[in-house]
């Protein structure tokens, strides 16, 4: 079977507007969650979130975007797929190839424009340019039409773990032979609906989340996207990859709605799933990008699943202390994090923490580190008990 290989990386988040920024502040041990300032909330001086400062004004500028009712997860989309597109090479010719496929995530959509929406509704307008956008998949809709991609496209929705899913379904269409390269990734905006969403279950921590934390209050929401081009490796022969996927694998809890089972069943079959795909022993993984979200829930049981399958749980850290948690976004934004730690070595740390959870003892990591890094495993559980895991190689 082929290897599917990455050859271009984009993202924004609140820790910068590029890769290379985002990795820089990675290193630096930065943390981007803040008070809002450009997102009107009734929370904005109260919780904090991973914001990106950047105004839908500048982003619009910045991509010549005249057109009416575009939203800020499309315009962040936008943002990490040209810069995933121009790392990569893709020419207009191959975006426009019916060999290209464009798999996009959100849980958001359209749905951060509802106030628009309302207002449109109750001023009795024969129609509201909010409306087009309303719909899941606007984001990716719109991206097809303003890149003249005609391969397959789709929109996933599985929650937290949506981007990593439109990571594993973009690389099955080209193992299949349906797509001869695939754009992938996600976006997620602040919005109205998620903010109160989740307040109304009493996940927001007043404070920054401190992941895998004893004392940990919950998770801060964040916004931004990532995208990765997916290609086969001996038909991308004049570029150097970044890294080889070489494991993925979702798994259902099927527990709660809203919870992971007190075990981690889906955790653990996402993860041993993944490195059975990928031809490895538990052992063969040195990091762990962990889900990670700093809610009671999530933290001890996605620890107890790591204890589960691995002999040692090698080092592993939640990238969220630095970004918020970026819902249908995570996935692909913590892949990106996962690719840089291979092709540079290195590991990134936790922030935030102080003292372990006593049913496990497992302590992220906590500095910065250069080491050598051969498989990275990189989490997305989204609500339902969608599970996702997946693994990346040096290539």
């Amino acid at each position: 079977m082929s290897r599917i290989v990455v050859t271009g990386i984009g993202v924004i988040t609140a820790l910068g507007d590029s890769a290379a920024a985002n990795r820089a502040a990675l290193k630096d041990g930065q943390c981007g969650i803040s008070f809002l300032e450009l997102f009107p909330s009734r929370y904005s001086e109260t919780l904090r979130f991973g914001e990106v400062k950047i105004s839908n004004e500048q982003l619009k500028q910045k991509f010549d975007i005249t057109d009416k009712g575009v939203t800020r997860t499309s315009l962040l989309a936008i943002h990490a797929f040209e810069e995933a597109i121009e790392d990569s090479g893709l020419t207009k010719e191959q975006l426009a190839s019916y060999d290209t496929a464009l798999i996009g995530a959100n849980t958001v959509g359209g749905m951060c424009l509802t106030d628009e929406l309302y207002h449109d509704a109750n001023n009795d307008t024969e129609g509201s340019e909010y409306i087009s956008s309303y719909d899941i998949g606007s984001v990716n809709l719109y991206m097809q039409k303003r890149y003249n991609i005609k391969g397959i496209g789709n929109t996933i929705n599985t929650a937290c773990s949506s981007s990593a899913n439109a990571i594993m379904y973009g690389a099955r269409l080209i193992q299949h032979g349906l797509a001869q390269r695939a754009i992938v990734g996600g976006a997620d905006s602040l919005a109205k609906f998620t903010i109160n969403g989740f307040n109304s279950l009493h996940i927001l921590s007043p404070e920054i989340c401190r992941p895998f934390d004893i004392d940990r209050q919950g998770l801060n929401l964040g916004e931004g996207a990532a995208f990765l081009v997916l290609e086969k490796e001996e038909e991308v022969i004049s570029k150097k990859p970044y890294v080889v996927l070489s494991g993925y694998c979702n798994a259902s809890d099927a527990f709660h709605p809203s919870s992971l089972s007190d075990e981690g069943d889906g955790p653990y079959l996402a993860m041993q799933g993944a490195v059975q795909f990928a031809g490895l022993n538990t052992s063969d993984i040195d990091f762990v990008n962990a889900h990670g979200t700093g809610t009671v829930n999530n933290d001890e049981v996605e620890s107890k699943a790591m204890s589960r399958l691995f002999e040692t749980v090698p080092a592993f850290s939640s990238t969220k202390s630095n970004t918020g948690h970026t819902l249908g976004a995570s996935g692909a934004v913590e892949a990106v994090y996962s690719i840089l730690s291979l092709k540079h070595q290195e590991l990134y740390p936790s922030l935030q923490f102080e003292t372990a959870i006593e049913s496990t003892g497992l302590k992220p990591l906590q500095e910065y580190i250069q080491q050598p890094v051969q498989h990275v495993m990189s989490n997305s559980f989204g609500f339902g008990g969608n599970c996702s895991s997946l693994i990346f190689s040096r290539a």
